[in-house]
């Protein structure tokens, strides 16, 4: 069974390559590396405190399902549109307050 730290780490890989996809809009560069880093540590915090917890298979879907969503972004401007909705998912999904 997975861990939320598992799930953390799977999510967190995910989002930095939407992320690297948004920060080719140069204007919009700071904004990105901004944005990106504060839903980095609040998914970090997340795993730090309840890492060792156990995901169930409803979370595990709903995660999983997130990570295929940004998977198949390829347009910047949309990547940057989720790149605050898909760390939102994944918290709720994993049963924390965004």
């Amino acid at each position: 069974m997975m861990t939320i730290e598992q799930q953390g780490l799977r999510a967190l890989a995910a989002y930095a390559d939407l992320e690297s996809l948004a920060e080719e809009i140069e204007d919009e560069w700071t904004y990105v590396t901004d944005l990106a880093a504060a839903w980095r540590t609040r998914i970090e915090e997340v795993v730090a405190r309840r890492g060792t917890e156990p995901v169930s298979e409803p979370q595990d879907a709903a995660v999983g399902q997130a990570i295929d969503e940004i998977g198949r972004i390829s347009d910047p401007h949309r990547a940057i549109d989720w790149l605050s909705t898909f760390p939102q998912v994944v918290l709720v999904a994993l049963g924390e307050r965004p």
